[in-house]
């Protein structure tokens, strides 16, 4: 199956870098560029793409509020968020949006290329090492509001939070399976029930629900 791509970023270069790049595989086709937020939005709605990535600053309508419309809609395009974690803290209102995923544009490429091929898949993404920042952003947010109780947890049994916990951590399901003494396929199970009951579209929103229901302790 060949992955339909959208690349989403104000500067030519890196999207004539990734298109250059994405050529040379068989299983990806950029189907179109876009420079700004609303030029990704019109170009989802023309060629309907499989993914969108997506970078967060651009002028105009940024990639935040792009990703919340293109997801908002009847498309089922997933957007992979690609920028530069450490000049930019608006990854948590992204994932917020609905992104599937998100990477970093100083990863190596054939990692960005694998988490096109996940988020294409129906799977979700958070590249190593940005989960931690995630949090921190997290607990920014949350500071920065006067203090609420945790989301309460409703009609979940003992081993989904259990589960939830080890998701909101950033445990792969290989990692859940190890830590609870179960097969990966009962983990990716649970997962999936999880992802039912809470209405969560992916792996990343559990993760910020884990951390809203107050099932992983914040870091001091």
């Amino acid at each position: 199956m060949t992955v339909r791509v959208v690349l989403a970023d104000d500067q030519p270069l890196v999207r004539s870098g990734l298109r250059v790049i994405m050529a040379d595989y068989p299983d990806l086709e950029v189907v179109g560029e876009a420079a700004t937020g609303a030029e990704a939005v019109q170009l989802v709605r023309d060629a309907s793409p499989d993914v969108v990535v997506m970078d967060i600053r651009m002028p105009g309508m940024d990639g935040i509020e792009a990703t919340r419309l293109i997801t908002a809609g009847p498309a089922t395009t997933r957007v992979l968020v690609l920028t530069t974690f450490d000049e930019d803290n608006h990854v948590y209102g992204a994932l917020r949006a609905g992104a599937s995923g998100f990477v970093v544009k100083d990863m190596a490429l054939d990692d960005i290329l694998a988490a096109i091929r996940v988020v294409a898949a129906g799977d979700a993404l958070i590249a190593p090492g940005v989960t931690r920042r995630l949090i921190a952003d997290f607990i920014g947010r949350r500071a920065a509001v006067p203090e609420r109780s945790p989301r309460p947890v409703d009609g979940i049994t003992e081993r989904e939070r259990e589960v939830l916990t080890l998701v909101g951590r950033g445990r792969s399901n290989t990692e859940i399976a190890e830590d609870l003494f179960i097969t990966v396929a009962t983990a990716k199970s649970h997962v999936s029930r999880l992802l039912t009951k809470l209405g969560a579209r992916d792996r990343v929103q559990l993760v910020i629900t884990a951390y809203e229901m107050g099932l992983v302790t914040l870091p001091r």
